[in-house]
């Protein structure tokens, strides 16, 4: 499996980041996990095309993790001359969400699909099969509920990735022995109830048994204390590691 972090940023865009957006690929099929606002952007200027995108996994209903998704579907839809199926996977609501904010965005817009569309709804602790990819959600604690933490597998190898949460031991779990797990990490040292900082998180590494932890999701405190933070990796936009 081949993941390229197409946006690594939070909500806001801190240090010029695009909102969240990871694409994996496995053999010659491509799965996204979250589309926030910014993923089109963001998979432009990484050289990757929509139109090879089988499925996509929605962690949860927050701008910065799902708002991209009104826009790829309408460039389909008008202007790649899709035909190639597409599996949207989330949480429960995932499509009327979608279209209402492509009512907002671009009201009157056609959503009759031109090509195959299905939706999959996500359940705590039922994996679901999503353009070939296992996915596995897990609970964990965000502002929104539900929220998922996610393991995505190939049959070979497995991504998995925290989503949005406040440190929880359901985290042990999701990383176990994963060849990488990226970890939001919003803040440095301060306590959030929706999201995790570093030093929380930075005495849970010993507990981690996955073969990489890279960090995502960082506010400009936290980008700005980088030269701190040590026995992880750190996510930027574009870059491309075999899982």
């Amino acid at each position: 499996m081949r993941c390229t972090i197409a946006g690594s940023g939070d909500a806001f865009g801190s240090g010029g980041r695009h909102t969240t957006c990871f694409h994996l690929t496995s053999g010659d099929t491509t799965l996204l996990v979250d589309c926030g606002a910014s993923a089109m952007v963001a998979l432009g200027q990484a050289g990757l095309s929509t139109n090879a995108v089988d499925g996509i996994v929605i962690t949860h209903l927050h701008g910065d993790h799902f708002g991209g998704l009104p826009f790829l579907l309408l460039y389909e839809q008008v202007e790649s001359e899709r035909t190639r199926p597409l599996t949207l996977a989330g949480p429960p609501g995932l499509y009327p969400r979608v279209m209402e904010a492509m009512q907002v965005l671009f009201s009157g817009c056609p959503q009759d699909w031109r090509f195959p569309l299905t939706v999959l709804e996500m359940h705590t602790g039922t994996a679901v099969d999503v353009a070939g990819f296992r996915v596995e959600p897990f609970a964990v604690v965000h502002s929104i509920e539900p929220t998922h933490a996610v393991r995505v597998s190939d049959g070979e190898t497995t991504f998995a990735y925290s989503a949005d949460t406040c440190w929880t031991d359901t985290l042990y779990t999701v990383a176990d022995r994963a060849e990488l797990f990226v970890m939001e990490c919003y803040a440095y040292d301060e306590r959030q109830s929706a999201h995790t900082d570093w030093l929380t998180l930075r005495d849970k590494l010993p507990g981690l048994t996955a073969q990489r932890v890279m960090l995502t999701h960082m506010s400009a405190p936290m980008l700005a204390r980088l030269d701190a933070v040590q026995g992880v990796e750190i996510a930027r936009d574009g870059l491309t590691v075999e899982v």
